[in-house]
């Protein structure tokens, strides 16, 4: 009976939600043409993915630094590549952070670094977007909006599912490239394939091998993690090729099969 009633309760909210947050078709068609992976999915996956993206927008809060405006164009745009990775796992995955920072072009952030030997390194790291634990998740609009499709032997390049992908990489409260799973064993599992692919995913960027992945995930297995990802939903038929088991990896993870999608499309 309570389940029940919890249940009722939560569809009440997310069709109020709804209401509140409905998107036209011409600002959805708009984002499917700016963003042509998405354009892929089936009917079924872009009308869920549009509800997601309601729900996403009525409760998250975007802000604007320097006066950039958050015309409606943008935050859809941004909300339609963020629940892409939780189509299959649901808005709730979202639920420990809030706030949305959008610039209108990349960042430039002081940094700090301790060597081994004890000395701090102070250097200016640029930033298209970056993701904290709890929020907020910061974004370049330059970025996102300049988002192209990966040119032949290109590895993807989508900065909003790279940081999302790193907000559910922090669910279960550390950045290590593990996402939130459900038991131990399944931890086991992940780390049994993760690890070699990470491994050799390194030794190919050593020496020089074009990847369907971006090089930087070379950075940690947080990194490898986000630009996995990327390629995942963006270029999958690249990464389904080049490294099977890490795709293979992703599909059980985000309970989607991208590459079936672009075979199709």
């Amino acid at each position: 009976m309570l389940g029940w009633l919890r249940q009722s309760l939560q569809q009440r909210r997310e069709a109020r939600a709804l209401e509140r947050r409905p998107i036209p078709d011409t600002l959805w068609q708009l984002t499917l043409r700016r963003f042509p992976f998405l354009s892929l999915r089936s009917d079924a996956d872009l009308l869920a993915l549009r509800r997601l993206c309601s729900l996403f927008l009525d409760s998250k809060e975007f802000h604007g630094v320097d006066g950039f405006e958050l015309r409606n164009d943008i935050v859809v745009a941004v909300a339609a590549q963020a629940c892409l990775p939780v189509l299959k796992l649901g808005i709730s995955c979202y639920e420990g952070f809030v706030g949305i920072v959008m610039h209108a072009d990349s960042v430039v952030a002081p940094r700090e670094l301790r060597d081994e030997a004890g000395v701090v390194h102070v250097y200016d790291e640029v930033l298209a977007g970056e993701a904290v634990g709890g929020g907020p998740v910061m974004l370049s609009w330059n970025d996102v909006y300049g988002t192209a499709p990966a040119a032949q032997g290109q590895p993807a390049y989508n900065v909003v599912i790279h940081e999302f992908a790193h907000v559910l990489d922090m669910r279960d409260g550390v950045a290590d490239g593990v996402p939130l799973l459900p038991d131990a064993q399944t931890q086991v599992r992940w780390r049994d394939v993760f690890e070699p692919e990470f491994k050799q995913f390194c030794r190919w960027v050593d020496r020089g091998v074009e990847t369907a992945i971006d090089p930087y995930g070379c950075e940690g297995p947080e990194e490898f993690f986000a630009v996995a990802s990327e390629a995942f939903f963006v270029t999958p038929l690249a990464l389904k090729e080049q490294q099977p088991a890490m795709y293979r990896l992703l599909m059980s993870y985000y309970l989607q099969d991208p590459a079936d999608h672009a075979h199709r499309g």
